[in-house]
C-alpha cells in the first residue's frame, strides 16, 4: 500500500517509516499540517498516518477536517499521545477511521492499517496490476509471467510495482530512487541498475519476451508495446 504519514516526530517518524518498509509498504511523509495537506491533495493514497499534534497553524484534527470537507475520503489513523475517552471521541468526529494512542506497538499499527486498506479495496481500489501477460497482486503479493510465478524480495517487489503503475513511461533513476530507496538526494549509487537487472533476469528469462526496457540516457519504461 501507499501510505502517507504526518508526524513531526523524528523517532516515531523513523520507526514507522522503516517498519513500513519492511513490511513492503511504500510511505511518503510529512512533518507539519500544511505540508501534509499538499501531499494528500496532490497524491492518491490507501491509508492516511495522523499525528495529532503537529506544529504550526495547522494540527491533525485541522488537517482531518479540512481533508475532509474538501471530499478525500482517504482512510486516517490517528496517532496521538492523548489517550482520554473524550479525546479519542475528537478524533473519530473530526473524520478519523480509527485511533491509536503512543507508545504503540508496530504490529498493532500494522494490523490496523491493514484493515484500513482493505476498506480501501473494497470500494474499487486496484489491487492488481498488469502489463502483457505480467500480473502483479497486491494482496497476495504475488507476482506471476504468464503462469510461472516470480520470487521477488521486498525491494524487488517494490520496484516492480513502481514500473507497472507509470507502465508506459519513462521513469528516470532519480525517480526510483525517491520512491523505491526514499533517497531525496543523488547517493551516486548504482543500487538502481543493480536492482533493475536483478529484476530484469526474473521476469525475463525469455529475451525475445521483453517489458523492461533501459531508455538511454534517460531511465527505464516497462512497457508491453
Amino acid at each position: 500500500m501507499k501510505m502517507l504519514l504526518v508526524e513531526d516526530n523524528e523517532r516515531v517518524t523513523r520507526f514507522v517509516t522503516k517498519g513500513l518498509q519492511e513490511a513492503g509498504h511504500t510511505a511518503d511523509h510529512a512533518d507539519n499540517g500544511r505540508d501534509g495537506l499538499f501531499l494528500a491533495a496532490s497524491e492518491r493514497y490507501d491509508v492516511i498516518i495522523m499525528d495529532r499534534m503537529l506544529p504550526g497553524n495547522i494540527d491533525g484534527l485541522s488537517l482531518i477536517s479540512a481533508l475532509r470537507q474538501s471530499g478525500n475520503q482517504t482512510p486516517i489513523l490517528v496517532l496521538s499521545a492523548l489517550a482520554d475517552v473524550d479525546e479519542r471521541i475528537k478524533g473519530l468526529r473530526a473524520g478519523g477511521d480509527d485511533y491509536l494512542t503512543k507508545p504503540f506497538a508496530f504490529g498493532e499499527l500494522l494490523a490496523r492499517l491493514d484493515a484500513l486498506g482493505r476498506r480501501t479495496r473494497q470500494d474499487g481500489t486496484v489491487t492488481t496490476l498488469e502489463v502483457a501477460d505480467l500480473r502483479m497482486d497486491l494482496l497476495s503479493r504475488k507476482v506471476l509471467r504468464g503462469a510461472r510465478q516470480i520470487l521477488l524480495q521486498p525491494r524487488e517487489f517494490k520496484l516492480l510495482e513502481y514500473l507497472m503503475r507509470h507502465a508506459g513511461q519513462v521513469v528516470t533513476r532519480t525517480m526510483l530512487l525517491e520512491n523505491v530507496w526514499d533517497y531525496h538526494f543523488d547517493p551516486q549509487t548504482n543500487v538502481v541498475d543493480v536492482h533493475i537487472s536483478k529484476l530484469r533476469q526474473k521476469i525475463e528469462p525469455e529475451p525475445e519476451r521483453s517489458l523492461l526496457r533501459t531508455v538511454r540516457n534517460a531511465g527505464y519504461m516497462l512497457s508491453a508495446e
